[in-house]
């Protein structure tokens, strides 16, 4: 088969392009990506050496270059994670989630119905759901569950998500969508939670952390969505929804105390700042029904996921640094401040 994926010099993007590499041999993969300031060619580096993989330089919102890319590859299967995904920078600046995760999903929609793709895959995000209660850890969120945004990504996901299903009922599309909790891994961007911990307490620099910290957050490794997606474009039912989660639930506050023991650094580098417009205090996904019907369970406990994740940190500092020296540190300066100790 021939998978197109954007999105694939991303975070959970390329780490599924090595995943699909890794265990599917005779499959094709062509990367689409615009290469933001998250896309980082160089995240593609060992995939590049591969002649089943190529990377195509475009953005989803280009009209033109999407129907002229599917009308020459012919792609039997789509998998989406081209998307503006920091709350932050949504919170900054709508428009642009708007335009990447909406007009840019119409875009690869219409593509795949023109082009007889097979299979168009949707990556989103358990916050279109909204948040739970801090004091009712048996509520869990359900594919039935309504859409409740909080944050101007979120309703950009969301819109997605109901797009990629009108299609599947208006024109008869095969599509498939998923739902996952936060992810962790390898290639993560330093703005994110955990990479930012482990970046700023290498450097022996305060870890600014939302509040109290007590937001709390099911955490699943990178891999293992990878696998769920996978089993999902080639097992699962057109028109399925899918939450994809770790059972690994944390208070922000537990993850950075975690990772600067993994770390052997102090907790005194802990800065508390004012908290997240619109800050969801909870989520939680039950992923049962992707159990039931594909048989997918996580296999990476937490323990093992981020012993592992702090472990490729340390071992590819040249990927991370390349990064927090050029814009990111002008962005980290604008959203907590010049914060040196």
């Amino acid at each position: 088969m021939k998978i197109c994926v954007t999105g694939g010099a991303g975070f959970i993007g390329s780490n599924f392009v090595y995943y699909v590499l890794n265990h599917h041999a005779d499959d094709e993969v062509v990367c689409l990506d615009a290469l933001t300031y998250a896309g980082n060619l160089s995240t593609l580096q060992e995939a590049l050496k591969n002649p089943k993989f190529r990377f195509v330089k475009g953005d989803i919102t280009d009209r033109k270059g999407v129907f002229d890319l599917f009308e020459k590859e012919k792609f039997d299967i789509v998998v989406n994670f081209a998307a503006e995904s920091h709350v932050d920078r949504s919170i900054e600046n709508p428009a642009l989630f708007l335009n990447t995760n909406v007009m840019g999903v119409q875009n690869l929609l219409d593509a795949s119905r023109a082009y007889g793709v097979k299979r168009y895959h949707q990556v989103s995000t358990d916050e279109v759901y909204g948040d739970l209660p801090l004091d009712r850890p048996d509520l869990l969120f359900e594919e039935t569950n309504p859409i409740r945004t909080s944050s101007p990504y979120s309703a950009s996901k969301a819109a997605a998500d109901l797009l990629t299903l009108a299609y599947h009922r208006t024109y008869g599309m095969n599509v498939t969508l998923s739902r996952c909790s936060n992810n962790y891994g390898p290639y993560h961007f330093p703005e994110k939670l955990i990479p930012l911990v482990i970046t700023r307490a290498l450097a022996n620099k305060s870890v600014p952390v939302y509040g109290e910290g007590l937001n709390v957050r099911d955490w699943l490794f990178v891999e293992d969505h990878c696998s769920a997606i996978d089993l999902i474009i080639r097992q699962a039912k057109s028109g399925e929804v899918y939450n994809i989660g770790g059972n690994n639930e944390r208070t922000n506050i537990e993850i950075v105390k975690t990772v600067l023991k993994l770390l052997g650094k102090p907790e005194s580098l802990i800065e508390h700042v004012t908290d997240r417009k619109g800050h969801d205090l909870r989520y939680a996904i039950n992923a049962s029904k992707i159990k039931r019907d594909l048989g997918w369970v996580p296999n990476t406990t937490f323990e093992q996921g981020i012993k592992a994740t702090v472990d490729w940190y340390l071992t590819h500092e040249n990927w991370w640094q390349e990064i927090i020296s050029g814009e990111y540190v002008n962005y980290f300066n604008k959203m907590y401040g010049a914060l040196n100790k």
